[in-house]
């Protein structure tokens, strides 16, 4: 039996991948941020799938000292990870800084992430053939790489925060892929589509929720449908020997030019292993 852990699975997109995969007799393994809504959570998958191999993490994301213990306990409680899904995303309407002092949007989304992949990946090797998958966004081509002001002191706009954690991911699958091209690990990252979650309504103000309402309910898809590629790059084996790349719409696509800046992906790592001590 293959064991899958996923982040931010209580709710969205990332609930319906772990509920796909606990039909499929997958060993589901997924993180929460609330401890009553995450046991909740998988008695549900349980009772919906008839898979009794449902089992839960919890901790808050932003906060690095969490990331870290849900890599240990994750390390000191399962033999093997063949899948990793980093799903677990936030957005936040003011500049808001962590306990650790990290700005909040790049720790919940890209920091956290980084933690929680570098502690697992002796696991992930001995695991071999393996997957991570990096769920990012189409709002990664608005990020902008300014290394300088990674926490974003000068100036905060809370789409700006967002696209920037979302352009660290693709920068972090970059640099993840080249660095296990040996190891029969794969890393790829996608964008889900703009999906009717209730991302923009958490953190945010009533002008921020008014528009990911009325934005989401245009344009938005399923959550069902947003879980689409994440699924592709977990089962498919047509990306069986593809790492590095990123998705929309179970395709391969063009990302971002910078994103596309292995110098960057480089100082992004170089960076971020020095902010979690990793």
């Amino acid at each position: 039996m293959k064991t899958v852990l996923i982040t931010g699975a209580t709710a969205g997109i990332g609930k319906v991948t772990a509920r796909t995969l606990a039909k499929q007799n997958y060993r589901i393994v997924i993180v929460g941020r609330n401890k009553e809504k995450t046991a909740q959570c998988v008695e549900e998958i349980k009772t919906e799938s008839a898979n009794p191999h449902i089992h839960c993490l919890v901790g808050d994301l932003s906060v690095l000292d969490d990331a870290r213990r849900i890599a240990k306990e994750f390390n000191e409680q399962y033999e093997d990870l063949h899948l990793l899904i980093n799903n677990a995303g936030g957005v936040y309407e003011k500049r808001q800084l962590t306990v650790e002092g990290f700005e909040k949007t790049m720790a919940t989304n890209h920091l956290s992430h980084f933690i929680i992949t570098n502690m697992l990946l002796d696991k992930i090797k001995k695991s071999a053939p393996a997957r991570i998958i990096n769920v990012s966004s189409g709002s990664h081509f608005n990020g902008r790489w300014n290394p300088d002001d990674i926490h974003m002191s000068k100036r905060y706009r809370t789409m700006w925060a967002y696209g920037n954690s979302k352009l660290y991911n693709v920068l972090f699958t970059k640099y993840l892929a080249e660095h296990l091209k040996n190891d029969k690990v794969t890393v790829n990252c996608l964008h889900p589509g703009v999906v009717r979650t209730n991302i923009g309504n958490k953190n945010t103000g009533l002008l921020i929720k008014i528009f990911w309402k009325t934005f989401s309910g245009i344009r938005g898809i399923s959550e069902e449908a947003g879980a689409k590629t994440t699924l592709y790059l977990v089962t498919s084996p047509e990306v069986e020997n593809i790492t590095g790349k990123y998705f929309d719409k179970c395709k391969e696509v063009p990302s971002s030019k910078i994103s596309n800046d292995f110098n960057a992906a480089e100082t992004l790592w170089k960076m971020s292993k020095e902010m979690t001590k990793i």
